[in-house]
């Protein structure tokens, strides 16, 4: 038998730094719940090769959820070039001795005013490689594999937090059904004392035995709930069937606990006696409570 997989949050947070070279990254990957596997993702200008790597690598670990994957990166200062322009120092030169042979008498020229002017110098960054590229794009993948690592410790630590509220609250469900199943007001002979003591209150007088037998069991049956504890009964099974398995249930969970929410509501509305009734809320506020957090599984 395969171990089970841990029930997992589609919340969490993922964080990877990395260096190489000149340039410094940060990847962070935010998770929140879903209908599907929604991916967003903002990355600098120049990587847009980056990005259906980027997606195949959030699909190949996460079922659902809405993720934000995030890439800050800088390059550090001294990475510029600069570099001397000899065919504009050529036409500067020859401009300088036009202005002298036009104006009589001495002119003095320095070289950081030359220097100072537009197109004698130019700066440039410093242009990586394509192997250089290749490897730093390479690194990036490495990193963000590490980021979303994270953010998948972080759903498995947040989902075994919401198996265990989802146990207890099933715990609950069950020791209600049972609470219900065991109340005395269910049988026929309480339904039809309790019948016999509103008719002479109200009436005054006694009520055929034949007939008010015959109307007891006509209101048990009106007011039976023996199908629905048997379903409810059903629907914690497979509850606990779905926290076992090895794969993820969430839409599943999901769709049982509107299942749990329709018997309560059917039992609610048939409770003869204040017990049942309190028992019946009760259950309906731990099913409130557990689709609640349903919501929240991959």
């Amino acid at each position: 038998m395969s171990p089970t997989m841990p029930l997992k949050s589609m919340t969490g947070f993922g964080r990877s730094d990395g260096r190489r070279a000149a340039v410094a990254w940060t990847w962070e990957a935010r998770s929140v719940n879903g209908r599907g596997l929604d991916v967003r993702h903002r990355l600098p200008p120049g990587l847009d090769a980056l990005e259906p790597k980027v997606r195949d690598a959030v699909q190949a670990r996460f079922a659902r959820g809405s993720i934000n994957l995030t890439l800050a990166l800088s390059r550090e200062e001294g990475g510029a070039q600069i570099r001397i322009n000899p065919a504009a120092i050529a036409a500067v030169t020859e401009a300088v001795r036009q202005f002298r042979a036009a104006i009589p008498g001495p002119t003095t020229v320095g070289i950081d005013g030359l220097l100072a002017l537009r197109g004698v110098l130019d700066y440039a960054e410093t242009q990586d490689s394509e192997a250089e590229i290749e490897a730093r794009n390479a690194a990036l993948l490495l990193s963000l594999d590490d980021a979303l690592m994270q953010l998948a410790a972080a759903r498995e630590a947040e989902g075994r937090r919401l198996e265990t509220v989802l146990r207890d609250a099933l715990t609950t469900v069950e020791r209600l059904v049972a609470e219900v199943a065991a109340a005395p007001t269910r049988a026929p002979a309480a339904i039809e004392a309790r019948l016999t003591e509103q008719i002479q209150r109200l009436a005054g007088q006694a009520l055929d035995p034949a007939r008010l037998h015959q109307e007891a069991m006509l209101i048990a049956t009106r007011i039976d709930v023996e199908e629905e504890l048997k379903r409810l009964s059903a629907h914690i099974a497979a509850a606990r069937d779905l926290l076992a398995l090895h794969e993820p249930v969430g839409r599943k969970f999901d769709f049982l606990t509107q299942e749990f929410n329709r018997e309560a509501n059917t039992l609610c509305s048939k409770a003869n006696d204040p017990g049942i009734t309190r028992a019946g809320l009760a259950l309906k506020a731990v099913i409130d409570q557990m689709r609640e957090q349903v919501q929240n599984i991959e």
